[in-house]
C-alpha cells in the first residue's frame, strides 16, 4: 500500500512494523508519535479500517494531538493557514473551517484515485521508505480491549399481509395496541 502511494505521488513513506493486532487507540498513539516527529500541517486519514470498522482513529488522533478535526470530508480546500472541510449531513452539506495544523478523515466521495503509471511504479521502488517499530516510537501496542462475546440479534417474527385498510386499523388497535 505504501509503495502504491509512492507511485501515486508521495515523496516518501513510513512503515511501522508490528506482529501485534493494533487497535484504534494504539494506532492513534502511533500516528501521534509520527505527527510529533514530522510536524505536518494536515493529517489525512481514511474514515474506517477494514478490520474493526469503527471510525475512531482519526478522532482519537485529533484529541491526543490537540488538533482541530474535520470528519467525513467529501471536499477539502486549503486556504493559507486554514482548511475548509465539506461533509455530507442529513440535511445536505456542511462546511467547517479549521486552523492548521488539523486532522481530516475522508469520505469515499473525496476523490477518485488516479492510476499509477509504469514509470511512477518504477520510481516508487527508489523512493525512501523508513521502517520503524512501535517500541522505537515509544508506544505500547498491547490490546486494551477484549471482545468477551459476539452474538446475533434476536430474530424478528415474520410480518403479515392484510386485505384492506380496515383490517390494518383493527390489527393496530387490537393486536399491536398502538392506536
Amino acid at each position: 500500500q505504501i509503495r502504491t502511494a509512492l507511485a501515486l505521488g508521495a515523496d516518501r513513506g513510513i512503515l511501522i512494523e508490528t506482529d501485534e493486532e493494533v487497535q484504534s487507540l494504539q494506532a492513534a498513539k502511533l500516528f501521534k508519535s509520527v505527527v510529533e516527529k514530522e510536524e505536518p500541517q494536515l493529517v489525512i486519514l481514511g474514515k474506517q479500517s477494514i478490520d474493526s470498522d469503527n471510525n475512531q482513529t482519526g478522532q482519537m488522533l485529533a484529541a491526543l494531538t490537540g488538533m482541530p478535526q474535520g470528519t467525513f470530508a467529501s471536499e477539502v480546500v486549503v486556504d493559507g493557514d486554514k482548511v475548509n472541510v465539506t461533509r455530507e449531513v442529513d440535511g445536505g452539506l456542511m462546511t467547517v473551517g479549521l486552523n492548521l495544523p488539523a486532522v481530516v478523515t475522508t469520505d469515499l466521495r473525496l476523490n477518485e484515485p488516479r492510476y499509477a503509471s509504469l514509470p511512477n511504479i518504477m520510481k516508487a521502488k527508489k523512493k525512501p521508505l523508513e521502517m520503524t517499530t512501535p517500541a522505537d516510537l515509544g508506544v505500547d501496542v498491547a490490546a486494551s480491549l477484549k471482545i468477551t462475546k459476539v452474538e446475533e440479534p434476536a430474530t424478528r417474527s415474520a410480518g403479515i399481509k392484510v386485505a384492506d385498510v380496515a383490517e390494518l386499523v383493527d390489527k393496530l388497535k387490537t393486536e399491536a395496541k398502538v392506536i
